[in-house]
């Protein structure tokens, strides 16, 4: 059914979501054209189940049953129903009662639920994924509580509501448990639903990358073609698990040595993963195969989708349909594949030739095949293996997010690499990325600004700074090249966490060692004055150098720096060797190399790790000092996360910026670990803030505003519903006359502001549009007559009288809700820091109090708040109090879509609003708290 056909219908209810077990399933609202799937359905439950659902034997349904199962008003009623290949394996259904359990309508805001879930498919969180949409969709219906009888003996249905999270009651009666739920999303409901999230996204992951069969799909008889190199390339790699190759046309029983079959359907055996390397005209039918032998994942390496063009978009998204439908998950379409080293897998399943990369600690993905190949020999040249890598191409459904959710608990990965063209949901990616992020790195390099070809995403308007901004704030090292992205990953994958700035620099070359020092200083770090070896210095005068450095108290890191021996006969090893023993004596502070064409030096440093090591304890804190001193005493370890410990390797850096560039990011991810690891802030709680008047007011408001319709509020309303979360706007009075002005100031008390409110002259001082500390009568009449007379008339300015706040710094405090990414709070300097030089600063809504305080000293002029030159220091404090409740306005009510507070004057004491414009509208049907979906493009 669609909206064409019955205009009531809620397509938006309908969802593709990911089970516990990884493979997929839709949710949608269940229809008068359900009937035969209903009764089918119902012919597959088990006697026992059917029992548990009706309290009695219930061996089939009336024809009186069908009807009211598959018709409902979507409003009071409301059925859904979880599919696989078109048919139900789960239901759900609401009907909202009264107080006396009887049926009613609005304002009745209870309902009784019940589920049925195929016994072929329990297990596998059905009726928790139901309960999650229902209770979307009851909210949005103005219900506020489920209640649900359940017999004792059905444990599994039980356990679907108390683990749910929501606030309930329970009691027993006449022989079932009675519950009541409480449908308000609460801190415990939202951490269970991501939980959950993350269990199943990884495990679907993970089915991807450690298929125990796979079957190439498209492998040509001659040994040409994208289908044959992925077969070659999975065979030679040694993969574990049973391989098949597939050609329709096939007429032997091997076709490189592998068996061969003309249908995925003519294999006498499960097949978990296919890769599809056909022509895209004939993808559906290698789909339908798939779909029908119950492959778990598909791998598209097929080109002609999105990238090409409107017809090939859609066609990419017809793909995703019809791949979804039968419970599987999609990395591409025009994807390069995928590689897992791990000894008991051994995939590759990718275009990269055997021998694929060893066996590492790094984590790779992109969606760019290209940039796939570049950081693959990249990480090869420099001896660094991986745990994984997924090319996702066009990324139609398997995406970055689903990567983050399986690196976060895979023991194999240290640290995650990603190239990103875009980030698709920003608000997802750093909610992930920030989780990641606290137990190992998580490294983006960012494409294009803009969505290439291919790549359907939800637009975002945000600019890039705000998403670099954004992703510092959830702990994620960006940086701008696919170089310094393998720069950095190799740092962090083969050494420990510095524990502050101070850099050692030591070498045998005095330019070299200003070079890095002067590189130091641009990065923010306090480097120590080099150590010369001079031109001399042995492998051994090295060891003793870095033993010293390593050894000492007074730094945190340590950059070598090494150019080649004049006239002597040096081996690259011994080097090496010198360096390494060094590193393995004092291993707690991370070691980078810089070598000017000692290309040798390079390999010899680098070392192919295998199995993974224990977390290395980080460096202590030690007392700063100027110079290299005695060894400190240990201080407790700062847990750094499970990264490789160092002496297997040490990073090498053909350049000194290069070195000291991951050094810095380094650093930089690890004040924000330990900042992290301390205390990762509060949304604190205001005993003045109203959300329920708020929430009345904002009703009110729009009560007559269409859907889709902004509305920006007048100037009593905005003050009005500001004043709801403790925001006061100074009020102003309007002076359409040089006499009304004089009867505001009257009111008011004088000393007084005269501003136009002119749009085009609006938080325009530079125009003369402002009068200041007008003191007395005659001062209001002159300057409103300067006004008139300069600018224009008085119905053209709308001037207004406003009360004289104590001077301060002239702020602007604004959040906006971006498609994408949600409600995003921003923060900078009135007038031209913020507007002509870009210093703004921003953060995501809810902001903790550790947030708001990064917030106002993160942008470039904030040293004006906190005493520059002499001034007196601002009421920081308060500047914070606002931003945090500002955050709580908008993230407590989605109706809110925009709000600007200009100028905010932030004075010693206490912060003065003095003008607010806010936008509202009606809300998306689903927000942030709604529940877990893929996708939808």
């Amino acid at each position: 059914m669609t909206i064409e056909s019955d205009p009531s219908y809620p397509a938006h209810w309908e969802a593709d979501v990911v089970l516990r077990d990884g493979g997929t399933a839709r949710i949608r609202p269940i229809t008068t054209e359900d009937a035969g799937r209903l009764v089918s359905f119902y012919e597959q439950v088990s006697d026992e189940s059917k029992y548990y659902r009706f309290f009695a034997p219930y061996p089939r349904l009336s024809d009186r049953d069908v009807h009211r199962f598959t018709h409902h008003d979507h409003v009071d009623r409301v059925g859904l129903a979880a599919t696989i290949g078109g048919e139900f394996i789960g239901t759900v259904r609401y009907d909202r009662i009264g107080p006396d359990g009887r049926p009613a309508s609005a304002p009745a805001d209870e309902a009784e639920v019940a589920f049925l879930v195929q016994d072929a498919h329990q297990g596998r969180g059905v009726a928790s994924t139901l309960l999650e949409h229902i209770g979307a969709v009851a909210r949005e219906r103005g219900i506020r509580r489920f209640a649900a009888e359940v017999l004792p003996a059905n444990t599994k249905m039980i356990k679907v509501f108390t683990d749910a999270g929501y606030q309930q009651k329970r009691s027993f009666e006449d022989g079932s448990v009675h519950l009541t739920l409480d449908l308000e999303p609460t801190a415990e409901s939202l951490a269970v639903q991501r939980a959950r999230e993350q269990r199943a996204e990884a495990r679907s992951v993970q089915r991807l990358l450690a298929p125990g069969s796979v079957a190439v799909v498209g492998v040509s008889r001659s040994g040409a073609g994208v289908g044959a190199a992925a077969l070659r390339n999975l065979r030679d790699s040694g993969f574990r698990g049973h391989l098949y190759a597939v050609n329709e046309a096939i007429t032997r029983d091997l076709l490189d040595g592998v068996r061969a079959y003309p249908a995925v359907g003519a294999i006498g055996a499960p097949v978990d993963l296919a890769v599809i390397a056909v022509p895209a005209d004939r993808v559906p039918e290698a789909v339908a195969a798939c779909g029908e032998h119950g492959v778990q994942g598909l791998v598209v390496l097929s080109a002609g989708y999105g990238e090409s063009g409107p017809a090939g978009l859609a066609r990419q998204r017809e793909l995703v349909r019809q791949v979804r439908s039968y419970g599987m998950r999609l990395i591409g379409p025009n994807a390069y594949g995928v590689i897992n080293t791990a000894p008991e897998v051994e995939l590759n399943a990718s275009l990269t030739p055997a021998p694929m990369p060893t066996r590492g600690r790094i984590g790779l993905f992109t969606q760019s095949g290209a940039i796939g190949i570049a950081l693959l020999s990249a990480l090869l040249r420099r001896g660094e293996g991986l745990s994984s890598f997924v090319s996702a191409g066009n990324r139609a459904d398997v995406s970055g997010n689903d990567i983050l959710q399986y690196w976060y608990d895979d023991e194999a990965t240290d640290v995650a690499l990603l190239y990103l063209e875009t980030l698709g949901n920003p608000r997802k990616f750093t909610r992930l990325a920030r989780r990641t992020a606290a137990v190992k790195p998580v490294v983006v390099a960012k494409g294009g600004r803009h969505s290439p070809a291919g790549h359907v995403v939800p637009d975002t308007r945000l600019p890039e700074a705000t998403v670099s901004a954004l992703l510092r704030q959830a702990g994620v090292i960006r940086v701008d090249t696919v170089t310094e992205l393998v720069d950095v990953g190799l740092l962090l994958a083969a050494q420990p966490l510095p524990a502050g700035p101070r850099i050692a620099i030591l070498g045998n070359s005095e330019s070299l060692g200003i070079l890095t020092y002067d590189a130091c200083l641009t990065q923010g770090l306090r480097p120590l004055p080099p150590l010369d070896l001079t031109t001399a210095a042995a492998p051994a005068d090295f060891r003793a150098a870095l033993t010293d450095a390593l050894r000492s108290g007074d730094c945190d890191a340590v950059v070598v720096t090494a150019i080649p021996w004049v006239g002597e006969d040096a081996p690259a090893d011994d080097l090496a060797g010198a360096l390494r023993e060094a590193v393995a004596e004092y291993p707690g502070k991370p070691v980078a190399v810089v070598h000017v064409e000692l290309g040798e030096l390079a390999l010899a440093l680098s070392a192919v790790r295998g199995a993974p090591h224990p977390a290395p304890h980080p460096a202590p804190h030690p007392v700063p000092s100027r110079s290299w001193g005695p060894a400190a005493d240990p201080a407790p370890p700062v847990p750094a996360g499970p990264l490789s410990a160092a002496g297997d390797s040490i990073p090498s850096y053909p350049a000194a910026e290069r070195a000291v560039k991951a050094v810095a990011e380094a650093v930089r991810y690890g004040q924000w670990r330990r900042a992290t690891a301390d205390d990762d802030g509060r949304v604190p709680e205001y005993e003045d803030i109203d959300e329920a008047g708020t929430a009345d007011r904002l009703a009110g408001l729009l009560a007559e505003v269409d859907p889709g319709a902004v509305l920006t509020l007048t100037d009593p309303d905005a003050r009005e519903l500001l004043a709801g979360y403790g925001i006061r706007v100074l009020p102003t009075l309007p002076a359409p006359s040089a006499d009304a002005a004089v009867r505001a100031a009257g009111v008011l008390g004088y000393p007084v502001a005269l501003k136009t409110t002119a749009p085009h002259l609006r938080h325009r001082a530079d125009l003369g549009g402002v009068r200041l500390d007008l003191t007395n009568e005659a001062e209001l009449r002159r300057s409103y007559e300067e006004l008139a007379d300069t600018l224009g008339k008085p119905a053209e300015l709308q001037p207004v009288v406003q009360a004289m706040v104590a001077r301060g710094v002239d702020t602007v405090v604004r959040s906006v809700i971006d498609p994408a990414a949600g409600a995003v709070l921003s923060f900078g300097l009135a007038g031209v820091a913020s507007e002509l030089l870009g210093d703004t600063a921003h953060r995501l809504v809810p902001a903790t109090d550790r947030d708001a305080a990064g917030l106002i000293r993160s942008i470039r002029t904030a040293p004006l708040l906190f005493g520059w030159r002499g001034s007196d220091p601002v009421d920081t404090p308060a500047l914070e109090e606002l931003l945090l409740r500002l955050s709580r306005l908008v993230d407590d009510h989605p109706e809110v879509i925009g709000v600007s507070l200009e100028p905010v004057v932030v004075a010693a004491e206490g912060v003065s609003v003095l003008s607010a414009t806010v936008r509202v509208a009606h809300p998306p049907a689903r927000g942030d708290l709604g529940p877990r979906t893929l996708p939808s493009y």
